[in-house]
């Protein structure tokens, strides 16, 4: 590929840095496993290795843990990662009781009581750490309206808690942009009028160029008699219709070089990339087979990694230094919605 016809694209990996837990079971509430934390230094090294400066979304269970906090202060001490907010109400005082599905769900809490959790993760993530986060994630996806004001008032400038093409029974990210765009502060799905917060989606897609269509196909078919035969499958088998996710959780490398592809072709700005820290210890999450872990979550970065330098000019960035980046570009007439 001639270097005229390669595209500038940013490239962010951020990181759910967190307890583990069987995600089958009970929500953790205190005094929660944080192993996985000691597996963060040497992935960061070998992200570093590849050029990469990873954004690492902090929990309350790892930064009230005494071992982990040091361990991952180590690791953003080198200056060259970012550290942001990730609310898991479970495990995040004030505590109210044992955590059902419905009330994981940050956007399903109370005003009061998100703002309540926010403060007390925010105040110990700056005491652990040193510093004033300035990016955030809920916890299993999903921002509303009062979580959005939350953040502006705490000065919060980059939200990465929209997960493209997502919805469930408790809460949906369907529809909203798939790059980065301006939330609406009454509905954070749509483009606003606001400039205090950029939203950050996660990249996910598909192997069409239509996504919003690739998505209302995918979802009847996932909840309808085709459902029952599997029909999904078998589009996936013949290469018809494939969901992606720019995550080595749920994509090999070459699964995710295809939807790289289909962004790049649309000409989306950012690619981001997107696992959680207990993913690198095998079995300790419900997204990857029991014996992946560690070797197969670098392998596949790697190999998108390696594609990329091929194809693209890659700008590899912070989610707050991606964030600063299409900002700037905004205000001189580019790409941010």
């Amino acid at each position: 590929m001639t270097a005229a016809a390669r595209k500038d694209v940013l490239f962010v990996v951020s990181i759910d840095t967190e307890e583990e837990w069987d995600w089958e079971g009970p929500f953790p509430e205190q005094n929660c496993s944080v192993s996985n934390i000691q597996h963060v230094p040497q992935f960061h090294r070998f992200l570093s290795d590849c050029g990469v400066r990873p954004s690492y979304f902090v929990d309350y269970a790892v930064a009230s843990n005494p071992e982990a906090a040091s361990t991952l202060k180590s690791v953003l001490d080198l200056g060259n990662s970012e550290l942001g907010v990730h609310l898991h109400p479970w495990c995040n005082p004030p505590y109210t009781g044992e955590t059902g599905e419905f009330e994981s769900h940050v956007v399903n809490l109370p005003r009061q009581l998100v703002a309540d959790k926010l403060d007390a993760l925010m105040e110990k993530l700056l005491q652990e750490f040193g510093s004033y986060p300035r990016s955030f994630r809920t916890g299993r996806w999903g921002i509303d309206g009062k979580v959005l004001e939350l953040l502006i008032e705490r000065g919060i400038e980059v939200d990465s808690s929209v997960y493209p093409f997502y919805r469930n029974s408790y809460f949906s990210c369907f529809p909203s942009p798939t790059d980065a765009y301006w939330p609406d502060i009454n509905d954070p799905l749509q483009c606003g009028s606001q400039r205090d917060l950029v939203e950050l989606p996660v990249s996910v897609g598909f192997n069409r160029g239509n996504f919003e269509l690739c998505e209302r196909i995918h979802h009847r078919l996932s909840n309808s008699a085709f459902a029952k035969i599997r029909f999904i499958g078998f589009l996936w088998h013949l290469n018809l219709l494939r969901k992606l996710y720019l995550t080595p959780e749920l994509c090999n490398g070459p699964e995710m070089v295809t939807l790289c592809d289909s962004l790049l072709s649309k000409g989306q700005p950012v690619l981001h990339m997107y696992l959680h820290s207990s993913s690198l210890m095998k079995g300790q999450t419900g997204l990857m087979e029991a014996d992946l872990g560690y070797k197969t979550i670098c392998h596949r970065i790697k190999h998108v990694l390696d594609y990329l330098d091929d194809k693209a000019n890659v700008n590899f960035c912070t989610v707050s230094e991606a964030a600063s980046i299409l900002k700037t570009r905004s205000s001189q007439g580019g790409l941010l919605r």
